[in-house]
């Protein structure tokens, strides 16, 4: 035992070694590429070996420069960038809520070039990172812009025009479905292996949605190199765990969360989302391979390796929400490569990374049976033993909030009208409670690990969610005005994020008065297109759908196109259609507080090696709603944490608008600014001519509604 604990602590000292000499050699370079790929590196670690920063002088820092972007109108609402920069030799490369690509100078701000692949045009999109490759000479930048793939030079931003059409691949084209019927895009970026890009895709979350198939593209050319087909076709492995012919008419299984890369074994790895519809799977029935897996293929050839389902059959939206961190801990005196997964649920799912096999032990707990006509919940789902839940996962009325008897006694009531019987209730007719909701425990901000101690940093957010379950007539109505249809529509599709009317919620925009800010035409585009976390709905809805949709939120009411047309069940491919239409909303009282008693937000310290969390912390604060003398409420947050060799964390994202660091060790508090807005995206840190910053994305204000992206370092 003694000899086991000594070589632990040697193996940690050589490790603490070579980080320091990583640093060191970094800071006396004049540029480094320690953050050059999205979450630092191709093992998504969310970790940097600088330590010019570290917990003795960060209480020093200060803003260094601040770039302003320009790209959205005056008018428009305040954006919010989710993009992760990264920094390749003194440039820093990022884009902006509209999805306009820049170059900075990574030490003073200074735009270099931007690239706007809309040309002036509404644009825009969540995408959460920007990739580089290199070949000798030969360097460029992919990111996605609606449906395409996009190739710039990287020292120009100019389109590589040998790279598929002027510098596009069709992201649309090479999937089931007929590319003019469809829209697929990118949320995060593809990753880097040898000379192929590997993308996933963002799909809508409903019916007739096409497949998410992984695909690898040439870096050079753009040629299609291979596709792994996550619903899978006849005669492949998994095809049985999915209705006959499913393949032909089944859709999401998509991976939008982002990859990471093993490049000495070869071997790229995903987490994958659910298959939709999201919240009713009649026309699915079975365990439905690979929704909600973590997915590992050979990178070269797309070819399975293996698999681990965490969600079978999935109802309740419990995509996997961040990429697998891939990490390395000591079990039984050796050092063993693995997949950390984290999830929705608030499970952290560890694995063998080159065979799959759960390093805990996980077992299959039997979970409710659904009462939705021919729903049929799996009656199974697997349960990690260790390490335990960091999200809370169980509520009673003990844990309901009492802001006033009256908010308390609606919410009690609420509660006690509703179907709940704790994790895995599915949705139901009677409404279900769902907690953790579909914004619960981590999202794609994923997690931070730090080599020399193997801890694995994680933020969480408490946010029940409240399943309103109804049955919907896919057919249009004869004879209802368009506007009214549009309402019907509405209500369906939009209200859960927009509101059911039209305020906005959270960070989804109000469409109040949106005939001020936006054409007809170009409303209807949005709808189609779709853009930042709003899911294009073009091949979703028919002609007659969309644009009754558009007559009600555009606030006209019925035009020259007179009344809606039957054009039977359009791309729906069930005969009966169940939507949830107040989905991604956190449940609160009828004042506008949180239904729930913080914290609301925490972030936790986990040793891979034992499975034990070595501390925990509320994140963020609710001045107005924290107890007199009480803790912090913690907040719902996104972004995800980044630890450094220097002893911190950096974590913003919070309705607080703060960027906090924190002592790695401890969580104790150590340095902490109030931005202009929220910064919803996770920060970075790079060392410019020997000096340390850290920089990230911030959203917009009335001001200035495109946003910034600012950077901070010591005096």
């Amino acid at each position: 035992m003694i000899e086991k604990i000594a070589k632990n602590r040697l193996q940690q000292i050589f490790i603490l070694i070579a980080a320091f000499c990583i640093a060191a050699c970094n800071q006396n370079k004049e540029y480094d590429r320690t953050w050059s790929v999205y979450k630092a590196d191709e093992a998504s670690s969310s970790f940097s070996p600088l330590n010019q920063i570290n917990i003795s002088n960060v209480s020093q820092l200060k803003p260094a420069w601040t770039f302003t972007i320009n790209d959205l109108p005056q008018s428009a609402q305040p954006a919010n960038s989710q993009c992760n920069p990264i920094i390749i030799d003194g440039i820093l490369y990022s884009l902006s809520a509209k999805r306009v690509a820049y170059a900075l100078n990574a030490a003073t701000g200074e735009q270099i070039w931007a690239y706007d692949p809309f040309e002036g045009g509404g644009g825009g999109g969540v995408e959460r990172g920007i990739t580089y490759w290199e070949s000798d000479d030969d360097k460029r930048i992919f990111f996605a812009a609606d449906n395409f793939l996009i190739a710039l030079d990287a020292r120009t931003g100019k389109p590589i025009p040998s790279f598929g059409q002027n510098g596009k691949v069709n992201l649309n084209v090479g999937v089931r479905d007929n590319p003019e019927n469809i829209a697929i895009t990118m949320t995060s970026p593809g990753i880097i292996y040898k000379d192929l890009i590997i993308c996933g895709s963002r799909l809508p979350d409903l019916y007739g949605t096409p497949p998410g198939y992984i695909r690898a593209y040439n870096c050079k050319s753009g040629e299609l190199v291979w596709t792994f087909h996550t619903i899978p076709l006849p005669g492949e492995p998994g095809y049985e765990t999915w209705p006959k012919d499913a393949h032909k008419y089944a859709g999401g299984v998509n991976s939008w969360a982002g990859m990471s890369v093993d490049s000495k074994r070869g071997m790229v790895f995903m987490s994958l989302g659910s298959p939709t519809y999201d919240f009713y799977g009649a026309d699915r029935v079975g365990e439905n391979l690979y929704g909600n897996c973590i997915l590992a293929l050979d990178a070269a050839t797309g070819k399975h390796m293996w698999h681990y389902q965490t969600v079978h059959h999935d109802i309740w939206d419990y995509d996997l929400p961040a990429p697998p961190s891939l990490v390395k801990l000591s079990k039984d005196g050796k050092e063993v490569d693995a997949v950390a997964q984290l999830t929705k649920q608030g499970f952290v799912f560890i694995l063998d990374r080159e065979t799959g096999v759960p390093l805990f032990p996980i077992e299959e707990r039997p979970v409710p049976a659904s009462n939705l006509p021919g729903e049929k919940a799996w009656p199974t789902q697997p349960f990690p033993l260790k390490p335990k839940p960091y999200a809370r996962q169980l509520i009673t009325e003990n844990d309901l909030t009492n802001y006033s008897v009256a908010d308390h006694d609606s919410i009690v009531s609420q509660f006690r009208s509703m179907r709940y019987e704790g994790l895995y209730t599915p949705p139901d007719l009677k409404s279900t409670l769902m907690f953790p909701g579909t914004r619960g425990g981590t999202n794609w901000g994923g997690a931070a690990f730090d080599p020399a101690t193997k801890m694995l940093y994680i933020r969480s957010t408490s946010a029940p969610d409240i399943q309103t379950i109804i049955k919907q007539d896919p057919n249009v109505v004869v004879g209802m005005p368009l506007v009214d249809q549009g309402r019907r529509q509405y209500a369906i599709y939009c209200g859960a994020c927009h509101g059911n009317n039209k305020t906005g919620i959270g960070t989804n925009p109000s469409l109040i008065d949106l005939d001020k800010r936006m054409t007809r035409e170009n409303a209807l585009e949005k709808v189609k297109k779709g853009g930042g976390l709003m899911p294009p709905y073009a091949g979703v809805l028919n002609d007659e759908q969309l644009d009754a949709i558009v007559s009600f939120i555009h606030s006209i009411g019925p035009d020259s196109k007179g009344l809606a047309k039957v054009e039977g069940e359009g791309a729906q491919p069930v005969k009966e259609m169940y939507m949830n239409t107040t989905g991604y909303v956190t449940w609160k009282d009828p004042s506008g507080n949180p239904a729930i008693r913080p914290p609301w937000g925490t972030l936790h310290a986990l040793d891979l090696s034992t499975g034990e969390y070595a501390w925990e912390i509320p994140l963020g604060n609710d001045e107005k709603r924290q107890p007199q003398g009480g803790p912090e409420t913690g907040l719902e947050g996104k972004s995800g944490p980044v630890v450094t060799a220097g002893g911190l964390i950096f974590i913003a994202g919070a309705d607080d608008k703060k960027l906090r660091a924190l002592d790695k060790s401890t969580g104790k508090l150590l340095w902490e600014t109030t931005l202009p807005a929220i910064a919803n995206a996770t920060a970075c840190t790079y060392m410019v001519k020997g000096k340390q910053y850290v920089a990230l994305s911030v959203g917009g204000t009335r001001e200035n509604p495109s946003g910034s992206i600012m950077a901070f370092a010591l005096p």
